[in-house]
């Protein structure tokens, strides 16, 4: 044999030596690898298979000692008033400069809260339902002035046509659902609220669907002429709603993820549940401002807690039936805010018409009231409290609480005046950082 022969057969023994070494070491653990990373992946997915800035969001992330004594006079506060869990996220020129938990999501547990934590945001989800609506307008797909019932009205289902009993529901506009000026009063109660009555003067043998409800309170007479008075309306909302799937042909709650949420970047918005065991991932436990069991909202004659069964919470839909966290709700509030931080799902035009702030009867679009340069959102349940404050130094504060408090929707003056501590006390030693 010659030489030549064998260095070559030499080299090839080595070469094929090195690729059963690699072979039997080496890509196992590329394989091992790829495992972990997909697990991790899968883990923590939230739009189109991509991880988003609210996966790794923690409350590591807002460590920062030049406010540890804001974080202190945050649990002062929530020890005065039995506060289990709530969250903080602040904004400053569109940018998430501070977001964190504190206290518990769960006390059984012992599960901290933390800044990715989501919890039901009650009626801060009628802002969500109203950018939804101007982003309809916007895509010429609806009008404020377009009627909501009859032959021409957006839900003109026969159905719906043949349940009225006030004329004047016909004279309904959108922008009057908006505004909570379509009329409708609260003489036989929330109709949102109030299920287990209307089961029972209706002799149902079930919880009626938003369908159903629709057409009974179709058949009451209305409070007041359609944008001649003004009264909080719960069930104007979830007609907003509707009226979303309607000219969309979308679920609402897939129209605002998909057309809305996602593209503002906010992506940890979800349905909301009734019950303890339907709750999403991450979302924290709820409590009640008291020990008392209710009857289960279906008519069941179950006795609940009140957090979990007393009210149907999908139901609520654009109403108050949105979970998120803190900082996902700021996130949806810097994308139609005018400024140029976060990229704008909506025009000026239409951020102009959602802060407009009517003196007479103190009216706006989404926003609870706009006075002074003061955009606030509140949201109200007995599981939960949540409060939107934008201030014209261009800063954004949002909190959410788990549980409610004895107070009610009074409560959310509370919060109020805690935000104007924190503010005047910390908000110069806010960092210039950008968490999103």
């Amino acid at each position: 044999m010659k030489r030549s022969d064998i260095r070559k057969g030499t080299l090839y023994l080595i070469a094929f030596s090195v690729f059963v070494f690699i072979a039997i070491h080496l890509i196992p653990l590329f394989k091992g690898e790829g495992k972990v990373a997909a697990a991790s992946a899968d883990s923590h997915v939230s739009h189109k298979g991509q991880p988003v800035w609210s996966d790794t969001l923690s409350n590591n992330s807002s460590e920062y000692a030049p406010l540890d004594a804001m974080d202190s006079e945050i649990r002062r506060f929530m020890q005065k008033w039995e506060m289990k869990g709530m969250s903080l996220a602040v904004v400053r020129n569109d940018s998430l400069v501070y977001a964190k938990g504190y206290g518990y999501a769960d006390v059984e547990t012992g599960e901290k809260m933390d800044a990715s934590t989501v919890m039901r945001i009650a009626s801060a989800s009628k802002l969500v339902t109203a950018i939804g609506v101007m982003k309809l307008v916007e895509q010429g797909k609806l009008h404020l002035d377009d009627k909501v019932f009859g032959p021409e009205g957006i839900l003109n289902d026969s159905s719906f046509t043949s349940a009225v009993a006030d004329r004047r529901i016909f004279d309904i506009t959108v922008d009057h659902l908006l505004q909570h000026k379509g009329g409708f009063g609260r003489g036989a109660g929330d109709p949102m609220f109030n299920t287990r009555e209307i089961i029972a003067a209706k002799g149902l043998d079930h919880a009626p669907d938003n369908d159903e409800l629709t057409r009974i309170v179709l058949g009451r007479k209305l409070a007041f002429q359609p944008g001649n008075g003004r009264r909080y309306s719960n069930f104007g909302y979830m007609l907003l709603s509707l009226v979303i799937e309607k000219v969309t042909g979308k679920e609402y709650w897939d129209f605002m993820r998909e057309d809305v949420l996602h593209p503002a970047g906010a992506f940890q918005f979800f349905p909301g549940s009734t019950y303890y065991a339907d709750r999403v991932k991450r979302e924290a436990k709820y409590y009640a401002p008291d020990d008392e069991l209710v009857e289960e909202y279906n008519g069941s004659g179950r006795m609940v807690e009140r957090v979990y069964g007393g009210s149907n919470i999908p139901a609520l839909l654009g109403a108050g039936g949105w979970v998120t966290s803190a900082s996902d709700l700021a996130r949806i509030v810097a994308a139609a805010d005018g400024l140029p931080g976060v990229t704008d799902i909506l025009s000026k035009r239409s951020v102009d018409l959602l802060t407009e702030h009517n003196e007479e009867n103190k009216s706006c679009r989404g926003w609870v009231d706009v006075e002074r340069g003061v955009w606030r959102r509140t949201g109200t349940l007995s599981s939960t409290h949540s409060l939107i404050e934008k201030f014209p130094q261009n800063d954004c504060w949002v909190i959410i609480t788990n549980n409610g408090n004895w107070k009610g929707h009074h409560f959310g003056h509370q919060l109020e005046r805690l935000i104007d501590r924190l503010r005047e006390r910390y908000g110069s030693s806010l960092p210039e950082r950008n968490l999103w």
